[in-house]
C-alpha cells in the first residue's frame, strides 16, 4: 500500500492496531537503527487463484508496510513454466486490488534469471555447488531420514571446471529433462533436511509464459526466494510457518554469496480454516474434476469465489485482523469468518422480503380486487439509516412453506390451523382452512386478516412473525443457497484409502428455482446486496438477466452449523429461524408486533446488542469496574468459559487491560476449530501469571507467546517453563557487556563504517547480541551498551 494513500484499508497490527511479534520485530529494527525503512512483499506463484489464506498474508504484508510508512511489492514467483499462466497473474492482480491494496512495484522472479544464473556460477567456482547426474528417485532415496544422515552423491566431488562446463551445457539445452540438476554443496548429515545438498536448478524444456523458450533450466523456490528479496531490497521477508525450516537455507545462500544489505525471513502461522482446503493443488482438482463450477464458484475459499458469493473486501480484512498473527499453528472456526461477514453486511444490506418455497395464502375476507400499499423500512431501528419502499398487499400472498405446519410441535411459533401470526410490516392473519391436492399435499391456506392490527397489537395471542410477498406483483427469482463445501471441519483428515473428496458436502448448493421476491428488487443489479428478512444475506449474481433475477446466499443470519453439531443433524431449511434465533432478529420481530425499539445512536452496531441479559450484565461490569472497551468486554462476556478464564486471570494478576489484551489478541489465536477456553490444559491463574511475567518485564512479549503456545499444547506453570528453558529477559550489564564488546571486536570494518557516518549499523551490532542471547536480551540495555562500546572503539 502506498504510504500516502489516504483511503488505504486497515492492515494487521503495529502502531495502528494490536501488537504482534512481527510488528514488534519491525519496531525494534526501526528503533535501534537496524533498518531505516520497511519493505515487504507478497510473492504468489501464478499457478492458481488466490484463496482466503493468501488474504491473511496480503493484509499482513501490505498493512505493515503502510503502518510503518514503507513499501510493499507484488512479486510473482514464476519459476515453474509447467504450472504457471498469465490467467493466474491477472487474477492475482485483480484480487489484490479488490482487497483494497495497490503495490509499490510489480516484479517477477523470471526477470532475475540472469542474475540468479550468475550467482549460481559464483557458488560453483567457490566449491559450494555441483552438478548431480543422479535421477530424481536416487536423490530422494539418498537424502536420508530425520534420524539417519544422507548419502553423498557420487558426483559431489566433481571438479569446478567440470561443474561449470556441465552447468553451461544445461543452460544451452544439450540435455533432456531430468539428466542433471544443480545442487548446493552444504551438509548431507545436517539435522535440517533442507540443508542436505538442496536442489538449485532442474532442466525443464517447457515454454515460459513470459520468457518464452529463452531458458530450459529453472531455479527452485529456495534458490530464487532469498536472492529475489535481496535484489528488491526487501527488509522483512514474511512467510508462513511451513517455511520455518527453509530459513536456514535462505540465510546460507545469502551469507555465502555475501549479499549486503540482506533481508531476513520471519514466519507466522498460516490460516487453517475449518470446512475448507487451502491447497492450490486440491482447489485445482475441484475445478478440473467438475466438483465446483470454476475458480469463482461461491463455495470455493478463493477470493474470486468469495467475491462472487457477495462477501466484501472489508469483511475479509476485518476477519484477518480478528484472527491476528500467531507463531503457533491452529485451526480457525469457520463461524468466525461468518461473524465478520454478518457484522459487515448488517449495516450495508437493506432489508427486503423474499419467499423461497412459496405456499399460496388467500385472505378470504378481502375482495378479489383488493390492492393496498404498505410502507416498509429498509433498516431496523438500531441502524441509523433511513429509507423505505412501498410493499404491495393484496388478497393473495405467498409465504414460505416452512412457516406452516398442520400439526405443530411444541415450541413452534409460526402459522398453523386456528393460529394467528403477524405478516412482517403488515397485519395479523389467522389460518382458517387448509386446501390439498389429490396427493394430499397442502397447496393453499385460506386465512382471514384483522384490518385493525396494522401497527398495533390485538387482544388475542399472536404466535410469531413471518415474511411474505404479494402474489400478484411478485418477481420470480432463482435463489442459490450456498453452504460449506465440506461436511467436516478438517477435510484432509481422512483414513487410508480415502481422499478429501469423500468429505464433500452434498448439500453445499441447493437451488430454490421457484422463489419470489418483492417488486422493489426488480431493478436490482449484479453485486447488489440485501438481507432477505429471516432468511439471510444475499447478493445478485452475474448470471441475472432482465427476465430473471439470480441471487446467491452470502451467509445465514446465524451459525446454523453450531446447532448441527449440537443435535447431529444436517441441512439448513430455507425457511424461518427457530426459537434460537439471534437477538437482533428477535428485536425486529418485536417491532413487527407493534412494540417500539430504541433507536440506534451510532453507525456501528452496539457490540453488546446480541448478548443475553446475563452476558450483557457481565460485559457492563467489565466496562464499568475494569475499564475495558465495550467491544473487548462484549467479546469476553459472550463465551462463558472464556469469561471465567479471564476473571480468574485478573484475580491472579489484577491488571485487567493487559490480561484482556492477551486474552483477545493471543489466547484466541491458539484456539481453533471446536476448541474452546474450557479445553485448555491450564487455568486462569496460570494465564494471569503468564501475563504478569510479560507485563513486569521478566520475559519479552515474543517469549511470552512462545510460552503460551507451549502451555496450550502441554499445560504447565508459565514460571516453571520460563525457568526450565532459561527464558528470562537478560538485562544484567555484567552479562551483556562482554557480548557487546565481542561483537564490536569481531567486526572492525563495520565499526569503521559506523564512524564514517553509517549509523544504521547500530542495529547490526544490537542484532548480533540479540542472536547470541536467543532474543532474551533487553534491547534497550543492549543498545545503550553498544553505543558506549562504539564510542570507545
Amino acid at each position: 500500500m502506498h504510504p500516502t494513500d489516504a483511503h488505504a484499508p486497515a492492515g494487521t497490527t503495529g502502531r495502528a492496531g494490536s501488537a504482534n511479534f512481527i510488528a514488534e520485530i519491525i519496531e525494534e529494527d526501526l528503533r535501534t537503527g537496524r533498518r531505516q525503512t520497511v519493505v515487504t512483499r507478497f510473492p504468489p506463484e501464478p499457478n492458481g487463484y488466490l484463496h482466503i489464506g493468501h488474504a491473511k498474508s496480503i493484509v499482513l504484508n501490505f498493512g505493515l508496510a503502510r503502518t510503518y510508512g514503507g513499501r510493499c511489492h507484488l512479486r510473482f514467483d514464476d519459476t515453474n513454466p509447467t504450472t504457471e499462466d498469465i490467467e493466474y497473474v491477472e487474477a492475482i492482480k485483480r484480487d489484490v486490488q479488490w482487497l483494497g491494496y495497490r503495490w509499490d512495484g510489480e516484479f517477477y522472479a523470471s526477470d532475475y534469471f540472469e542474475q540468479l544464473y550468475d550467482w549460481a556460477v559464483q557458488l560453483i567456482r567457490a566449491g559450494k555447488a555441483y552438478v548431480d547426474s543422479q535421477s530424481e528417485e536416487e536423490i530422494r532415496r539418498t537424502r536420508g531420514t530425520v534420524t539417519e544422515p544422507g548419502i553423498p552423491s557420487p558426483y559431489r566431488d566433481r571438479s569446478v571446471e567440470e561443474n561449470l562446463d556441465l552447468f553451461e551445457r544445461m543452460r544451452a539445452g544439450e540435455f533432456p529433462d531430468g539428466a542433471h540438476v544443480l545442487r548446493a554443496r552444504i551438509d548431507m548429515a545436517s539435522p535440517n533436511m533442507k540443508m542436505r545438498d538442496p536442489l538449485m536448478y532442474r532442466i525443464r524444456h517447457a515454454h515460459h509464459y513470459r520468457r518464452g523458450d529463452d531458458w530450459c533450466i529453472y531455479p527452485m523456490y529456495d534458490w530464487a526466494h532469498g536472492q529475489s528479496d535481496a535484489i528488491e531490497g526487501i527488509t522483512h521477508s514474511i512467510c508462513t510457518l511451513e517455511f520455518e525450516n527453509n530459513r536456514e537455507l535462505y540465510d546460507w545462500f545469502l551469507d555465502t554469496l555475501g549479499i549486503e544489505p540482506r533481508p531476513y525471513q520471519y514466519e507466522f502461522a498460516r490460516l487453517n480454516l475449518d470446512y475448507t482446503v487451502m491447497s492450490k493443488r486440491k482447489l485445482l482438482q475441484l475445478v478440473r474434476e467438475g466438483h465446483v463450477r470454476g475458480w469463482d464458484d461461491p463455495r470455493m475459499p478463493t477470493l474470486a469465489g468469495l467475491r462472487r458469493r457477495g462477501v466484501t473486501p472489508e469483511a475479509i480484512r476485518t476477519f484477518c485482523d480478528m484472527i491476528g498473527v500467531a507463531k503457533a499453528n491452529s485451526r480457525v472456526d469457520y463461524a468466525m469468518l461468518e461473524y465478520a461477514i454478518r457484522d459487515d453486511l448488517n449495516t450495508r444490506a437493506p432489508r427486503v422480503l423474499a419467499v423461497l418455497d412459496p405456499l399460496r395464502v388467500v385472505l378470504t375476507n378481502l375482495p378479489e380486487d383488493h390492492e393496498e400499499t404498505l410502507e416498509a423500512a429498509y433498516w431496523p431501528h438500531d441502524i441509523p439509516k433511513e429509507g423505505t419502499r412501498p410493499v404491495p398487499f393484496g388478497r393473495t400472498l405467498y409465504i414460505d412453506r416452512a412457516d406452516f405446519q398442520e400439526h405443530p410441535p411444541k415450541g413452534y411459533k409460526r402459522l398453523a390451523p386456528g393460529r394467528a401470526v403477524r405478516l412482517r410490516h403488515g397485519y395479523v392473519i389467522t389460518c382458517d382452512e387448509v386446501v390439498r391436492d389429490a396427493d394430499g399435499r397442502v397447496t393453499e391456506l385460506r386465512c382471514s386478516v384483522d384490518r385493525a392490527t396494522l401497527g398495533s397489537n390485538p387482544d388475542y395471542k399472536v404466535w410469531g412473525v413471518i415474511h411474505w410477498v404479494d402474489a400478484a406483483r411478485a418477481v420470480p427469482a432463482e435463489v442459490r443457497l450456498y453452504d460449506r463445501l465440506f461436511s467436516v471441519p478438517d477435510p484432509d483428515d481422512v483414513p487410508e484409502g480415502r481422499t478429501f473428496l469423500d468429505h464433500l458436502n452434498p448439500d453445499s448448493l441447493t437451488v430454490a428455482a421457484g422463489a419470489v421476491v418483492e417488486p422493489s428488487l426488480a431493478a436490482a443489479r449484479p453485486g447488489d446486496r440485501f438481507q432477505f428478512e429471516r432468511l439471510g444475506y444475499f447478493v445478485v449474481d452475474e448470471d441475472s438477466t432482465g427476465e430473471r433475477l439470480v441471487f446467491n446466499r452470502i451467509v445465514t443470519l446465524r451459525d446454523t452449523w453450531a446447532k448441527k453439531r449440537e443435535d447431529g443433524k444436517r441441512g439448513d431449511a430455507p425457511g424461518p429461524e427457530t426459537n434460537r434465533e439471534a437477538s437482533a432478529e428477535r428485536r425486529e420481530a418485536t417491532q413487527a408486533a407493534g412494540e417500539a425499539a430504541p433507536a440506534g445512536t451510532s453507525a456501528r452496531r452496539d457490540p453488546m446488542a446480541d448478548l443475553t441479559p446475563a452476558q450483557r450484565a457481565r460485559a457492563t461490569r467489565y466496562v464499568d469496574a475494569l475499564g475495558l472497551d465495550r467491544h473487548d468486554a462484549a467479546l469476553l462476556a459472550s463465551d462463558e468459559a472464556l469469561a471465567r478464564l479471564f476473571e480468574d486471570a485478573v484475580e491472579a494478576y489484577p491488571h485487567p487491560r493487559p490480561v484482556a489484551n492477551w486474552t483477545i489478541h493471543e489466547l484466541l489465536g491458539v484456539l481453533g476449530g471446536d476448541r474452546t477456553a474450557a479445553d485448555l490444559p491450564f487455568d486462569g491463574a496460570a494465564f494471569g501469571a503468564l501475563v504478569r511475567l510479560v507485563d513486569e518485564g521478566t520475559i519479552t512479549g515474543p517469549t511470552g507467546k512462545q510460552v503460551l503456545a507451549r502451555m496450550a499444547e502441554h499445560g504447565g506453570d508459565p514460571r516453571a517453563i520460563v525457568e526450565e528453558q532459561n527464558l528470562r529477559q537478560v538485562d544484567d550489564d555484567a552479562l551483556l557487556r562482554p557480548l557487546v564488546e565481542a561483537a564490536v571486536r569481531a567486526h572492525p570494518d563495520k565499526v569503521a563504517q559506523y564512524r564514517d557516518g553509517k549509523t544504521g549499523l547500530l542495529g547490526f551490532f544490537v542484532g548480533q547480541v540479540m542472536r547470541q542471547t536467543a532474543g532474551k536480551a533487553n534491547p534497550q540495555r543492549v543498545r545503550a551498551l553498544v553505543l558506549a562500546a562504539l564510542a570507545e572503539a
